[in-house]
C-alpha cells in the first residue's frame, strides 16, 4: 500500500515539524494546563488524538458493561474517616510490590502501542513514573524497546508477557528482560481469545490509518496528532522484534498468541524465568489459590480493564472474596477502572496491596505525552494522599491494617422521599454486601 511513510513524507516533515507543532499544539497545551482531574485529561485526549486511535484507547467490549461496572463498584463503597486524628503532609505513600520498594502504592500498568497515542511513547510514561518512584509495566506490544524504557526508568518494572506461539520468542523476550533490568514477570493469563471490541471495526481501526476518505478527515481534525504520526518513521512493536509496521492489533495479536495455554505453560514460563512472578486476570478465588500454589509471587485481579469478556466481574468486587481465600500475606494486585485517588484507597483497604492504572496514564499521555503522564499521576497522587489524610490514615500500611473498619460497602435504603418530594427504591445491604 502507497503510504505518507513509504514515500518518504516523515523525512521531509521532520524539518517542518520544529516551528509547526508547537502552533498545532498551542490548544493542546492550554487545555491540558487547564485540566484538574482525570475526566478532563479524558477530554484533552479526546480532542488531541485521532478518533480511532481515542476510541482504541478508550473503548471496552461489546456494550462496555463490564467497564462500566468496574467504574461503579468504587462508588458502593465508603470512606468512614476519623476525625481529629492529627495527621500530617507528607502521608506516607510508600510501599513494596512484589518485593520491590516504591513510592507510590499505584503503578502503570501494560498498555500496548504507546507511540499510538502520542511519538513520546512508552518512554513518556516511564519518565512520569520515575518522578514518584512508581513501579513501570512493559507491555509486550510495546512500541518502545525494554532496553530504552529501562533507560528512562531505573527503579522497579515488570515486563508483561504473554504465551506466544513462538517459544523461542518468549525466551528471547525473558532473557532480554533479565539482561534489561526488569523486576518481575507478569503472565497475562485473560487474553488467549481477543475480545470483541466493536468500536474499533466500526472505525475502521488500523495503525498507521488505512486513508481512507473518513481517516483522513478525522486526521485534518486532529491535525497536532496528524503531524506527530507524519514527521517520525512509523512505529513497530518492538518487543516481539517484528520489522513490519504496526498494523491492526488484533489480527496482529491473533497470529502471535497461543489460544490454547494453559496452567502448564504458566508452570513452563515460572522455570523459564526463575524470578519474581504475577498472574494477571484472575477474577475468581480458585484460580488465584491454584496460581499461589503454582508458584506465582502474586495474583493480579483484572478483567483487563472490561476489554475481553463482556459482563465480567469487577475487580474490586471481586477482591474480598479473593483476599480471604488467599489470606492476609499473598501478595495480591488489582487494576479496573481507577481514576480517583479514592479509587485507589478503597482498593488497598479492601485487601490489595498495589493498585495499576491504564486509562488514567494513557490520556494524560494521548493529552501531551510526557507531561500529560506526568499530570495524571500527579492528580492520582494528589488525590490519593488528600484521601488518606482526610481518612485518618499517615501510611499505607496503616491503611491496610484498618481498612475493614474505614471502608464499608454502601448501606442502601428502602423505598423513601428525597428532599424534593420524588421517592426512590434501592436495597438494604450489609457492611459485607449481604442483602438484608
Amino acid at each position: 500500500m502507497l503510504t505518507p511513510h513509504a514515500l518518504g513524507v516523515h523525512n521531509v516533515l521532520k524539518y517542518v515539524r520544529p516551528w509547526l507543532h508547537p502552533l498545532l499544539d498551542a490548544p493542546s497545551r492550554y487545555r491540558l494546563a487547564r485540566a484538574v482531574n482525570i475526566a478532563d485529561l479524558r477530554e484533552c485526549a479526546r480532542r488531541r488524538a485521532h478518533k480511532m486511535v481515542f476510541d482504541y484507547m478508550d473503548g471496552c467490549a461489546e456494550d462496555e458493561i463490564a467497564f462500566r461496572w468496574s467504574r461503579e463498584s468504587y462508588a458502593n463503597y465508603e470512606l468512614h474517616y476519623n476525625v481529629l486524628a492529627g495527621k500530617q503532609q507528607p502521608i506516607d505513600l510508600s510501599t513494596s510490590i512484589v518485593g520491590a520498594p516504591v513510592g507510590v502504592p499505584f503503578f502503570c500498568a501494560p498498555c500496548a502501542g504507546h507511540r499510538m497515542f502520542h511519538h513520546e511513547g512508552e518512554e513518556a510514561v516511564a519518565k512520569a513514573a520515575s518522578k514518584y518512584g512508581a513501579l513501570f509495566c512493559l507491555s509486550s506490544l510495546a512500541t518502545t524497546s525494554m532496553e530504552d524504557v529501562a533507560a528512562q526508568h531505573s527503579g522497579p518494572k515488570l515486563m508483561q508477557l504473554y504465551l506466544w506461539k513462538d517459544r523461542a520468542l518468549v525466551r528471547d523476550v525473558v532473557q532480554r528482560a533479565r539482561e534489561a533490568g526488569y523486576h518481575a514477570l507478569a503472565l497475562t493469563a485473560d487474553t488467549a481469545w481477543f475480545g470483541n471490541r466493536e468500536r474499533d471495526p466500526r472505525n475502521g481501526f488500523s495503525v498507521p490509518p488505512n486513508y481512507t476518505p473518513r481517516q483522513v478527515w478525522h486526521a485534518l481534525n486532529a491535525p497536532s496528532w496528524s503531524l506527530d504520526l507524519l514527521s517520525h518513521p512509523p512505529y513497530k512493536y518492538e518487543i516481539v522484534g517484528d520489522e513490519r509496521p504496526a498494523e491492526d492489533i488484533g489480527s496482529y495479536f491473533a497470529n502471535l498468541v497461543s489460544k490454547d495455554y494453559s496452567w502448564d505453560d504458566a508452570e513452563w514460563l515460572l522455570g523459564e524465568w526463575g524470578g519474581p512472578t504475577l498472574l494477571k486476570g484472575v477474577v475468581r478465588p480458585d484460580d488465584a489459590k491454584r496460581a499461589f500454589a503454582l508458584g506465582f509471587d502474586a495474583v493480579w485481579i483484572s478483567n483487563h480493564g472490561g476489554r475481553q469478556l463482556e459482563t465480567s466481574p469487577a475487580p474490586l468486587d471481586v477482591l474480598p472474596a479473593i483476599r480471604e481465600a488467599v489470606g492476609p500475606d499473598a501478595q495480591l494486585v488489582l487494576d479496573g477502572g481507577v481514576q480517583r485517588g479514592t479509587d485507589v484507597v478503597k482498593a488497598l483497604a479492601l485487601g490489595a496491596n498495589a493498585v495499576g492504572v491504564g486509562k488514567a496514564y494513557l490520556y494524560g499521555l494521548a493529552a501531551g505525552g510526557a507531561a500529560g503522564a506526568t499530570k495524571a499521576l500527579d492528580i492520582l497522587h494528589r488525590e490519593t494522599e488528600l484521601a488518606m489524610g482526610l481518612l485518618g490514615v499517615g501510611s499505607v500500611v496503616e491503611l491496610r491494617r484498618r481498612g475493614p473498619e474505614l471502608v464499608r460497602r454502601r448501606s442502601k435504603c428502602q423505598p423513601c422521599a428525597s428532599p424534593s418530594g420524588r421517592q426512590h427504591s434501592i436495597e438494604h445491604f450489609s457492611p459485607t454486601g449481604t442483602k438484608v
